[in-house]
């Protein structure tokens, strides 16, 4: 059961903690930990902004798909 769970939220976490920890050069599993009690201390803030930022990514995903260059025309 848990392991389900787990399943889950790896595969549809839109790779916010993925992104960020590559681009600071940071542990994924730090940042994990530091948006779950930061959600306790800030009552839900930061869940608003790893939402915010995973569809910010999945935009940004989407446009460069569209947008490949002149030489696949």
């Amino acid at each position: 059961m848990i392991q389900r769970i787990l399943t889950f939220f790896e595969r549809y976490s839109f790779g916010v903690c993925t992104y960020l920890g590559e681009k600071f050069n940071v542990s994924i599993s730090k940042i994990r930990l530091f948006f779950i009690y930061s959600s306790f201390l800030a009552v839900g803030f930061p869940l608003i902004f790893y939402f915010f930022a995973g569809i910010v990514l999945d935009i940004r995903n989407f446009v460069k798909r569209r947008h490949t260059g002149v030489t696949d025309l």
